[in-house]
């Protein structure tokens, strides 16, 4: 099949998505496939692969100003680019992007209007999923399990009385719709507020401010309608950030997790269901936390998982038996499958 795999792209986790598409890249090439790499922030150009693939993921996620400027660059970049020559004989568009642009409905849409069949969960749900207050709001509809949160825009005036009157310490501070725990801040002490109020809104124009709570880090991936052992995530030291997930050696991934069985059960089981209640289709990676009391708080889903040497959703599926070659084909399938 004629592939197009989408990489880069203009989000914070940028350099994320480079990595996880070189790993697709060569499963889809030793799967038989034709694929040309395409990256959004060129537009219609048509670049090599060593340009697009010569960044490495760095140890910290990209500043504001890296930031600033990709998007004032490259926003009309991205609708040249689906707009263009480059996907007139494509099959399906593969989509390797994370983040805002790649991960939040957007590139979806413009895919859609063109009448590109491409891999993943569809618009509505792409964009639901990215948005972390939207997301929660229908976790506790559905009756899952989440921890308490509020959300302030820039235009809010932030009070740090009012906000620890209504989230009391310690809580997360977070953009609302960034992944790969960027701009996030854990705060302790009321003089940590405002520093990581400023780092979330460098990001966005929304953050979030969730009650902290301390407990085991648990991922449930799903692959169609099957949701596969569970890992626990164990960073070295600290939390699991930017920093941990993507320098090799600073976290342990133990999978399948050393829990009851029964706990696992109803891991897989409320994964599932937030899979649905969000309307994802095809793949995802659903995060827990798992209290001593044997809570299980639901974080998030994602609906672009990563792809890179060190991404769970392999690790999970390849417990099974299933590599990461047939893992890229059964992708391609319940992504056609849709249409």
């Amino acid at each position: 099949m004629k592939i197009a795999l989408l990489a880069g792209g203009i989000s914070s986790e940028r350099e994320v998505s480079l990595a996880s598409a070189r790993a697709i890249l060569m499963a889809l090439r030793e799967n038989g496939h034709e694929v040309k790499v395409i990256d959004p922030v060129f537009g219609a150009e048509k670049i090599s692969e060593e340009i697009i693939f010569k960044d490495l993921v760095s140890k910290e996620y990209p500043s504001k100003e890296i930031m600033d400027k990709l998007l004032k660059e490259s926003r009309k970049k991205v609708i040249e680019c689906v707009n263009s020559d480059l996907f007139d004989d494509v099959g399906l568009a593969f989509l390797g992007l994370h983040g805002k642009y790649g991960e939040d409905g957007r590139i979806q849409t413009l895919l859609e209007l063109r009448g590109i069949k491409y891999t993943g969960s569809d618009i509505l749900s792409s964009a639901v999923a990215m948005n972390k207050n939207v997301t929660k709001m229908i976790f506790r509809n559905c009756g899952i399990l989440t921890a308490d949160w509020i959300v302030l825009s820039k235009k809010d005036e932030i009070n740090t009385e009012d906000i620890v009157r209504r989230i009391s310490l310690p809580f997360v501070v977070k953009p609302n719709d960034e992944g790969s725990t960027v701009g996030l801040t854990i705060v302790k002490e009321k003089s940590g507020i405002k520093d990581a109020v400023e780092l979330g809104f460098s990001y966005t124009d929304s953050i979030m401010i969730e009650k902290y709570v301390k407990g085991r880090e648990l991922t449930v991936s799903i692959l169609g309608d099957k949701a596969y052992p569970l890992i626990e995530i164990k960073p070295k030291e600290g939390f699991y950030d930017y920093h941990h997930k993507y320098t090799k050696g600073m976290t342990e991934y133990i999978c399948p997790a050393e829990i009851n069985e029964d706990i696992a059960k109803k891991a897989q089981e409320l994964a599932l269901k937030a899979y649905h209640s969000l309307g994802c289709s095809v793949y995802s990676r659903v995060d827990f936390l798992l209290t001593d009391s044997e809570e299980l708080f639901c974080l998030e889903v994602n609906t672009l998982p990563g792809m890179t040497a060190l991404s769970l959703v392999p690790k999970a599926v390849g417990v099974t038996g299933m590599d990461f070659n047939m893992l890229i084909e059964n992708i391609i399938a319940l992504s056609l499958k849709k249409y």
